[in-house]
């Protein structure tokens, strides 16, 4: 009679340990919040619920509770996460060259997440991280001598120019790289008898010899070209 003999493939290595599951990171509210991003980034807010948020972190959705509040908490909570990656001015930076890398960091940053300029738009935070934000924003303007109102003015002229930029940007119907193509197709609309001026436009893009991009820093240096007259002439930075 043969001798029952367990299949070696089975059979663990004398002295191998058994392998352990690995252990899943512990539930917190900076690990929801960072999740949250990753899925709004992908999808917009539009696919982002509670429910697909406790899918991706293998929890069950109520648990997500004791770390967010309610929706509107973790909406500030994201908000809070995009502008901790603002470069806010600091202290010893001229102003004009401290609000060119705030408004070309946000921009940047705005579109890494594109679902968040509306949210910065549509909501009141007060978030610490937010309030300091504002707070060395508003401060950089007040130590090159703006005036209360006036560092109130250009703050929000800044911010409406990098909102309305970079939403235009994100919903304009065309790809850059498409311009061209696009500008042959409209020639035929375009009768220079009629329209000469946009004519003479479409042409020049469709013939390569003007990208037709919109350009952000154009705009920016438009408005602290214009912030700087108001200041009282030429000032470092």
């Amino acid at each position: 009679m043969s001798r029952f003999r367990p299949d070696a493939r089975s059979a663990p290595t004398r002295g191998a340990k058994a392998a352990r599951p690995r252990a899943r990171a512990p539930l917190s509210r900076d690990r929801v919040l960072a999740t949250a991003v990753t899925l709004a980034d992908r999808g917009g807010l539009e696919s982002l619920s509670m429910r697909k948020l406790a899918v991706a972190l293998r929890v069950e959705a109520m648990s997500l509770y004791h770390h967010v509040a309610s929706r509107d908490d973790l909406l500030d909570g994201m908000v809070e996460r995009v502008v901790s990656e603002i470069e806010a001015p600091e202290p010893g930076v001229p102003w004009k060259e401290a609000m060119r890398r705030r408004a070309i960091s946000a921009h940047a940053v705005l579109g890494r997440h594109p679902w968040a300029t509306a949210l910065l738009m549509s909501r009141i935070n007060v978030s610490p991280v937010m309030l300091h934000y504002i707070d060395a924003t508003v401060g950089c303007l007040r130590q090159a001598g703006f005036s209360i109102a006036l560092a109130d003015r250009a703050w929000n002229a800044l911010d409406c120019y990098i909102y309305g930029f970079t939403l235009h940007e994100q919903k304009f119907p065309v790809d850059p790289e498409e311009y061209a193509g696009a500008a042959q197709h409209f020639l035929p609309m375009l009768p220079p008898e009629t329209y000469p001026y946009m004519r003479e436009m479409a042409e020049k893009v469709a013939d390569g010899s003007h990208d037709g991009r919109m350009d952000f820093g154009f705009g920016l240096e438009l408005i602290l070209d214009g912030l700087e007259r108001l200041l009282g002439g030429p000032r470092s930075g």
